[in-house]
């Protein structure tokens, strides 16, 4: 190859290696030709001198084959910048706006526009770039603006013209420049180019263009409508770096566009030729069209505009047809992607306008004379062409680009130029392969007006009969190269115009034909045979005989069918979407605050359709599952209502359901948009009573797209037109079929098996059987040649003719009533033949006139019931009647078929009601019919299992989309058994007998799950029919009978498991059989739909290897709609995509089951929301309740407790809750326990108690999962706002327990900050405001709630705004320090309350002392306050709540529903005595009614648990032990009561508590010192003897010891053990001994209340921390048994045995050295230490 800078042609060989290069890529397979200069060598020459005084050279040498030579320019001065479109300053020289006084072109080598100010008649040159002025020379400016000429610089050559524009915008020559002469002065024509000259020498006109995004600073911006809008975007792994672009749709382009401008400095070129930037000429004179054109020629020339404007043409203009369809191509395949210019220079040309025109010719010459040009494979021999040639160029871009990379693409060889004056022999050359058809006007016309002129002329003189093509390419001297191609080939000519019309406009031109009579002499013609007669008089010569149908044996039974597991994985993976929308941080479907579903199926506008889709969903069990029919519903009349045809009925259907979803905020609707690819129009584009654009208004309306509580659900088996650069569909959205098998590995264990288009593929090569997919050449012959007679019919007519009469003539040949029939087969093909023997005799032969359906696929209505009515007169005068039904599909009409044949179906399946008939084709079960499919599309209906042929011959071939072509082919595809390949060919050897009822067993139907296995069981009754009635009976359609005994004579039961054969037309059959270059069918790489455009020609082909997923992304980069897609107006300004949020598309494969998935995936979805309204509720029965006698003392509906009274009440000692079965009772005189007692449980038990599924009650607590819209404020964030700011206050005091200053934290939101105080200085906090005892507000809970938690800052149910209905309410949350941060994200309105640092690792014990001791504290400080304020003191409110973090819902007990915490917390903060009690609470809700009198005293004395109101004040004296693990609500209330303070349980409230699994006080983890994890460890090992070395334990002392007493008392006190009338006698404290031990609580405080232990002998005394209190006078006063157990407990061995001197134990009490223990603590973790004795 040559570089830019030296090189030339070896004339001597460049003949021989350019003939031997056309002619090799003639005869090569491949489309795309060897470069030819790249073969030829290349001789350095010098450059060529010039005198400087030379005026007169002009370019007039430009035309040799010699490529010019680039004249060698001084070397610039050291760190100037050399960049082509730069000055030596570096500034950019590309016109910026209108300041140039002249625009100046270079002839030669130069490809740029600049803008320049020069003042003839003497040259004088401003640089616009850097400023500069005073140019005096020619040679040193263009050294200066770095210019790179082919010769000398000379001013007379290279700057000739001023530079204008016109009133049609175009650039064009203006007077030439006076350099010398008689000194005129020729004042400077000011012009402003906004469309760049494209290598020096294309002008072109502007359009109207989209605003683009402006280029980076030193960057042009790229102009016109195939410019790029931003920077290149991620590519797919394996792709082509090449950026899309923006294109219009090409059937906007009315004139060409201009191209996008290339990098502004390009050293070698590759492109254009580079002759003369003079402007085009204009179009010249206008071209007649001869009269008679049509008439004479036999067919109506395509003219496809080229380069360079089409002359106008005049006279007989209606026998002409102009696409710019080819002009368009170039263009596309001209716009560089942006990547290529996104790096400063670029050697990366486009194609040049001669390459293109030369590839053109070859491409046609390559072509098959019944070929019609495609366009797609032009842009794609165009793209191949220029990747070859820039392979190294385009490698470089894919790495990444470094400013040391920028500046190294001068040296880069390119391929020579080809010059105009080589292209017209160069294309005659090539055309010369093929003889006469192609045919190249080249140097003998001077003009398009011409050439187009000749050609017209040789049409009529019959010298284009044998020429498809004819290419019309001028070179003229200084002129751009113009070119155009006229088809003369009959049939591309009716191919090419028939495509030009849209499918509704083709549609009405056939009804035309046929409404104006157009086709009755093609109709008369096809009636002759020719010298066999005639076929009307052959038919009424007919002999009819009586034929009595038999008898008919085959009966039914109808079994249900469950769905399949390939479509539960969908389902699932559907659900499993919904639910990732749902979990996003963008809150746009809040699934918990819906209760139930409800949905809206869309349909296309078929009949049929809307029946299949109503017997899908009735017989599903959805609509019973979702609670909207009774379970025995009869009538699927009630389906339809959920079941909507997308017409204009339509619309008032979605409006009501809109108005639905608006007033009912708790109801999911979800809107299925079935065969969803069907009507994506634009509703601005179109017309009311077109049908179309209804999807656009209704679903993508704003009252759809705002309504939170509608989803919406696209199902399609062709997505790829929502998949578009606008689509409104996210990526994430997308739900792909899976493949069921993978290397023949069934991975969901499916008894089915998908035969699809791949398979239908793959049967066409396999070479040793007959293709399940062919085509008919016999037919095709006949059409072809009837094509050519009647010109002017539409070949839809033609060709549905001549397949009727095929039809016609093969009933009367099989039929046998016309005499001496043999002589017809040859008036129809072999492949009619066998479809009608096949046909006929297949009923004929069954006993159970068992028969198979031939689809006849006809798109035009007019013409399928033209055929309709002649096949049924046909059969009529065969006397066929009896024999097969003949079907008109029309989608605008419901099902009619006659009632004879309805008969036999209603016998098939025992169905008994007179009034049944079928609505669908696949109730047509095993019925012998011709279905004639009309519509100008298929709009999803399924067809049976005995479809044995699918004819297609007559489909139109001009509508190449692959959406058009897949779906036709769609209509063939089935499901057969997974355990058996499909046959290609199957014999009568391989035919499946009846007598295998394994075999036979059915199986589904290609579309949906509902299937039935219709079986006739031999020599048994048929089993009774499940619930569905008959008329469902064939709901889906897959019925595979048996009759009573084995028929090997029927055809249908042996072909149940055969895919039907499919028949296409000859040229859909050649493009769908080959491959392009990936490897896939030819029509996978066609343009997905036609209402979407390609974004860029340079896009990569579809790999074989890609994945739905990836060949989504290719269409998302790859396709734009065009204006009438309703995708088109998705575009919102700033952002790359505007995804709706609540869209799914769910995609498969036709016929593959997709109906069933989402009907199945509705019923999940309503299991899952009933579920998420439902939680798992503790639901235990109290405990030790059964021999104790209770008493009545409040009246059953007293709404108080009175002091008075409940100080008689005696105090009940027993522990109800049923959390506490596994501790030990305590001691209570009048309670005699159960024989067997309460079992022991493990210590994860509380996993596994019973629990109940409750639905959440509107007033229900939540986790951080929920966010209704409610909650938005109350939570604290919302995406569209920033997060909730909030402030850490530090908060100090001191308490005597605690044994130095304590200091907290809050963390207080700034919307929080109204129930603080704070000091005026600095706003330091000094206390939480507190409300007065006489303060009362309906809508405020006067008590501060306080809720501990650990572990549960996503699951704790911290969400009280529901629960609290509204009300303002003060809530802390108590936590640990470490887990401070994450509560904060979690949380970030909710005021924290932070603990030390020293309790990180301590219990719920301390969570309550401090909380309790703080708002003492903080009590005495509101008095202050308020006494500072003048305000009674003692008036303050001294409660607070403390509540358990899963406390989820309240309830009422007498009314036994639930009821909100602000009702429970009124009611209680309303009782008049409240101030008398020291702490109140409510019982815990179990489901069992209580009895007897248990349930009728409102109020108790007892334990309390999880949720309390305390009264801080009066309890002032009572702490909560702030070391205790376990069971320290116990110990609190036991003291409580002791002290003589009132404990009162509401009764007529109960609290739910919801079963979180994760995290809380009772998760404890028990490791070691050494290694830091859980370790298995022993309770015996939790504790040692003192100073002996022992494996330390690194848990708190405290939790060892609780944790040891609870599991080895029985060891320690074995005298207790199931004792319990001797209890352990245990002072001031309540420790756990485990269940099989009682304790007896007593307080040493004086004035005391305490059981009386009169005659009561104690087994044990354990004695905790004994203080001053426990004085060896009162231990006297309790009596032991004689071995009972002493245990005495203190912080260390000094303290022990000072308790043990104090208290005069050794008197009554027996100890050894060996009795003494301490926790398994290391000494820096202070362990407790224990001493035990025997009683003497």
């Amino acid at each position: 190859m040559g570089n830019s800078y030296a090189g030339q042609l070896r004339t001597t060989r460049f003949e021989e290696v350019l003939h031997n290069s056309i002619e090799a890529s003639l005869r090569s397979n491949t489309v795309v030709p060897r470069p030819v200069f790249s073969q030829l060598y290349l001789e350095t020459e010098q450059p060529l001198a010039h005198d400087e005084n030379d005026d007169e050279d002009d370019e007039d040498g430009s035309e040799s084959n010699s490529p010019p030579v680039p004249y060698l320019m001084k070397p610039p001065p050291e760190g100037c910048c050399t960049t082509d479109g730069f000055c030596q300053a570096g500034r950019d020289l590309h016109e910026r706006g209108r300041n140039a006084k002249i625009l100046f072109t270079c002839s030669r080598l130069c490809n740029h526009t600049f803008s320049l100010c020069v003042l003839p008649p003497g040259f004088s040159g401003n640089c616009m770039g850097c400023g500069e002025k005073g140019f005096r020379y020619f040679t040193e400016f263009s050294n200066h603006i770095n210019l790179k000429l082919s010769t000398q610089p000379k001013k007379q050559k290279h700057l000739k013209y001023h530079l204008y524009r016109n009133n049609q915008g175009m650039l064009v020559k203006g007077a030439p420049i006076s350099w010398r002469g008689n000194g005129s002065h020729v004042e400077p024509q000011i012009a402003d180019i906004s469309n760049t000259l494209i290598n020096g020498n294309h002008a072109v006109p502007p359009i109207v263009q989209p605003t683009l995004n402006q280029s980076g600073p030193g960057r042009p911006s790229a102009t016109g409508p195939h410019a790029n809008a931003g920077p290149p975007k991620k590519r797919h792994k394996g792709w082509s770096p090449e950026s899309s672009s923006n294109s219009l749709p090409e059937s906007t382009v009315k004139t060409p566009p201009s191209s996008v401008a290339l990098s502004t400095s390009t050293v070698a070129l590759q492109t254009s030729s580079l002759a003369s930037s003079t402007p085009l000429s204009p179009p010249g004179l206008p071209v007649t069209v001869p009269d008679q054109l049509l008439h004479t020629c036999r067919l109506q020339p395509v003219i496809f505009k080229g380069h360079g404007p089409l002359p106008q043409l005049t006279g007989n203009v209606s026998e002409v047809l102009v696409s710019s369809l080819l002009q368009s191509c170039y263009l596309s395949s001209q716009t560089l992607p942006r990547v290529y210019q996104h790096y400063g220079p670029s050697p990366i040309q486009p194609l040049s306008t001669e390459m293109q025109i030369l590839l053109t010719v070859y491409y046609l010459v390559q072509l098959g004379p019944d070929q019609v040009p495609l366009i797609e494979d032009l842009e794609q021999i165009f793209m191949r062409s220029w990747r070859e040639s820039h392979l190294s160029e385009i490698r470089q871009y894919q790495q990444p680009q470094t400013p040391g990379t920028q500046g190294r693409h001068y040296g880069i060889e390119t391929q020579q130029p080809l010059t105009p004056s080589q292209l017209p022999w160069l294309a005659q050359l090539a055309a010369s392969s093929c003889g006469e058809g192609v045919v190249v006007l080249g140097e003998e016309v001077g003009s398009l007006t011409q050439g187009l002129q000749q050609t017209f002329t040789r049409l009529m003189e019959g010298r284009l009969e044998n020429t498809n093509y004819v290419v019309i390419i001028v070179t003229a001297p200084g002129q751009e190269t113009q070119s155009c191609v006229v088809v003369t080939g009959k049939h591309q000519c009716r191919a090419l115009a028939e495509s030009m019309f849209s499918p509704s406009e083709g549609l009405k031109e056939i009804n035309h034909q046929l409404s104006t009579g157009v086709a009755q002499d093609l109709i008369h013609y096809c009636n002759s045979l020719g010298q066999d007669g005639d076929m009307d008089s052959l038919l009424d010569s007919a002999s009819v005989e009586s034929n009595e149908p038999s008898s008919l044996s085959s009966k039914y039974s109808v079994e249900w069918r469950e769905v399949r597991p390939i479509q539960l994985a969908v389902a699932r993976k559907l659900l499993s979407h919904v639910c990732a929308i749902a979990d996003s941080s963008t809150q746009n479907l809040d699934l918990g605050s819906f209760d139930r579903v409800s949905f809206l199926i869309l349909v296309p506008p078929s009949e049929v359709t809307f029946q299949q889709t109503v017997l899908h969903l009735w017989s599903s069990g959805v609509l019973q599952e979702l609670g909207t029919l009774d379970q025995e519903c009869a009538s699927q009349n009630e389906a339809e209502r959920y079941v909507v045809k997308m017409d204009q009925s339509a619309q008032t259907r979605i409006d009501s359901l809109i108005q639905e979803a608006h007033s009912n905020s708790y109801t999911l609707y979800i809107l299925v948009h079935d065969h969803a690819h069907w009507d994506i129009s634009s509703a601005s584009y179109c017309s009311s009573d077109s049908g179309l654009g209804l999807v656009d208004q209704l679903l993508n309306s704003r009252q759809v797209r705002d309504s939170t509580n509608i989803l919406i659900l696209h199902v399609t088996s062709f997505p790829f037109a929502l998949q578009t650069q606008c689509t409104r569909i996210s990526p994430y959205n997308e739900i792909h079929w899976p493949s069921a098998f993978s290397n023949d590995v069934d991975l969901y264990h499916e008894r089915t098996r998908y035969f699809g288009v791949s398979e239908l593929l793959e049967s066409t090569r396999s070479g040793s059987s007959l293709p399940l997919m062919r085509y008919d050449s016999s037919f095709e012959s006949m059409a072809s040649t009837l094509e050519e007679r009647f010109p002017k019919l539409h070949s839809a007519v033609i060709r549905t003719t001549v397949l009727i009469q095929h039809y016609c003539v093969a009933l009367m040949a099989v039929s046998g009533r016309i005499s001496g029939s043999h002589y017809l087969h040859k008036h129809t093909s072999v492949e009619t033949m066998e479809i009608v023997q096949s046909l006929l005799t297949a009923a004929q032969q069954c006993p159970a006139r068992h028969g198979h359906m031939v689809l006849l696929r006809i798109p035009s209505l007019a013409l399928a019931a033209w055929a309709h009515r002649r096949l049924s007169r046909v059969r009529g005068q065969l006397g066929l009647e009896e024999s097969f039904e003949i079907i008109l599909g029309n989608p605008n009409q419901a099902l009619n078929i006659g009632q004879t044949f309805i008969d036999q179906i209603k016998t098939w399946l025992k169905i008994q009601d007179a009034d049944w008939i079928p609505r669908t084709y696949l109730e047509l079960e095993a019925l012998p019919c011709i279905l004639i499919l009309s519509g100008a599309e298929p709009l999803g209906e399924s067809l049976p299992r005995s479809l044995k042929y699918c004819d297609l011959r007559v489909i139109s071939c001009s509508y190449l989309q692959r959406t058009t072509l897949e779906q036709e082919l769609g209509l063939a595809a089935y499901l057969v058994k997974a355990e058996s390949r499909p046959p290609h060919n199957p014999g009568p050897g391989s035919d499946l007998l009846e007598s295998d009822a394994e075999k036979l067993s059915s199986t589904d139907n290609e579309e949906e799950e509902g299937q039935e296995n219709v079986q006739s069981q031999p020599q048994r009754p048929p089993p009774p029919q499940s619930r569905r009635q008959h008329s469902k009976s064939t709901s889906s359609g897959s019925l595979s009978p048996q009759a009573s005994s084995p028929h090997l004579s029927c055809s249908w039961t042996r072909g149940v498991s055969r895919p039907p054969s499919l028949l296409l037309p000859r040229a859909l059959h050649d493009i769908i059989t080959a491959s392009d270059g990936s490897g896939l069918p030819r029509c996978t790489s066609f343009l997905p739909h036609m209402s979407v455009a390609w974004a860029s020609s340079f896009r990569p082909l579809l790999s074989k290897m890609m994945t739905c997923t990836e060949q989504s992304l290719y269409y998302r980069q790859w396709t734009v709609p065009r204006p009438y897609h309703m995708d088109s107006s998705n575009r919102t300004e700033g952002r790359n995509d505007n995804f709706h949020p609540r869209r799914l598309l769910l995609s498969g494969p036709p016929q593959v089951g997709k109906t069933g998935a989402y009907l199945h995936f509705l019923g999940i979805l309503s299991r899952m929301l009933i579920r998420l309204m439902e939680v798992d509720i503790y639901d235990e029965e109290d405990i030790n309740y059964s021999q104790y006698i209770w008493v009545q003392y409040h009246p059953p509906n007293a709404p108080w407790p009175n002091p008075d009274i409940m100080k008689t009440m005696p105090f009940d000692y027993s522990i109800h809750d049923p959390k506490y079965d596994d501790i030990s009772s305590v001691y209570c005189p009048g309670y005699k326990p159960s024989a067997e007692g309460n079992p022991v449980r493990q210590e994860d038990v509380y996993l596994r108690r019973r629990t109940s599924r409750i639905k959440l009650s509107k007033y229900a607590a939540y986790n951080t999962y929920h966010h209704c819209e409610q909650c938005h404020q109350y939570l604290g964030f919302n995406p569209r706002y920033q997060m909730y700011e909030s402030t850490l206050h530090a908060f100090t005091f001191t308490h005597l327990l605690l044994g130095e200053e304590i200091q907290l934290y809050f963390i207080i939101p700034k919307s929080k900050e109204h129930y603080f105080s704070f000091s005026q200085q600095g706003g330091q906090l000094e206390s939480m405001r507190l409300p007065l005892t006489s303060d009362w507000n309906p809508d405020c809970i006067k008590s501060p709630i306080f809720t501990p938690t650990t572990g549960r800052h996503e699951h704790g149910l911290f969400n009280l705004y529901h629960a609290m209905d509204g009300a303002s309410h003060l809530h802390i949350l108590v936590v640990k320090e470490y887990e401070m941060a994450v509560y904060k994200k979690y949380w970030p309105n909710h005021i924290m309350l932070v603990l030390p640092t020293v309790f990180n690792g301590a219990g719920i014990g301390a969570a309550h002392f401090l909380i309790k001791e703080l708002s003492y504290h903080n009590l005495e400080l509101e008095r202050s306050r308020r006494l500072e304020g003048g305000g009674p003191a003692g008036d303050v409110w001294p409660f607070i709540i403390l509540a358990d973090d899963s406390c989820v819902m309240w309830n009422a007990v007498d009314l036994d529903h639930a009821v909100s915490l602000k009702q429970v917390l009124q009611h209680m903060e309303a009782c008049p005595d409240l101030a008398h009690y020291g702490v109140c609470g409510i019982r815990k809700w179990n489901s069992r009614v209580l009895t007897g009198n248990k349930q009728q005293e409102p109020f108790s004395r007892g334990h309390l648990h999880d949720f309390l109101l305390l009264n801080v004040d009066r309890s002032q004296n009572v702490q909560y032990d702030q070391n205790r693990f376990t069971c320290h609500d116990v110990d609190f209330t036991l003291r409580l009561h002791s002290a003589g303070l009132l404990v009162c349980r509401f009764n007529s409230f109960s609290v739910m508590k919801k079963q979180i699994a994760i995290g809380g006080y009772r998760t404890f983890i028990i490791k070691t010192k050494m290694t830091d994890v859980p370790t298995s460890v022993g309770p015996s090992q939790y504790i040692c003897a003192p100073d002996s070395k022992h494996l330390f334990l690194a848990t708190p002392a405290q939790l060892l010891l609780e944790k040891y007493l609870q599991h080895t008392s029985q060891k320690l006190f074995p005298l207790s053990t199931k004792n319990y009338t001797h209890p352990v006698l245990s002072v001031d404290c309540y420790l756990n001994l485990g269940p099989e031990v009682t304790v007896c609580f007593v307080s040493s405080r004086p004035h005391s209340v305490n059981i009386s232990t009169t005659g009561l002998l104690f087994s044990g005394l354990l004695l905790c921390f004994a203080d001053a209190f426990v004085t060896p006078g009162f231990l006297k006063k309790f009596t032991f048994l004689k071995g009972a157990t002493l245990c005495v407990i203190s912080a260390d061995r000094s303290s022990l045995r000072q308790t043990v001197g104090r208290l005069e134990l050794e008197e009554e009490w027996r100890f050894r050295l060996s009795d003494e223990f301490q926790t398994a603590n290391a000494k820096e973790d202070r362990p407790l230490f224990f001493l035990t004795g025997k009683h003497i």
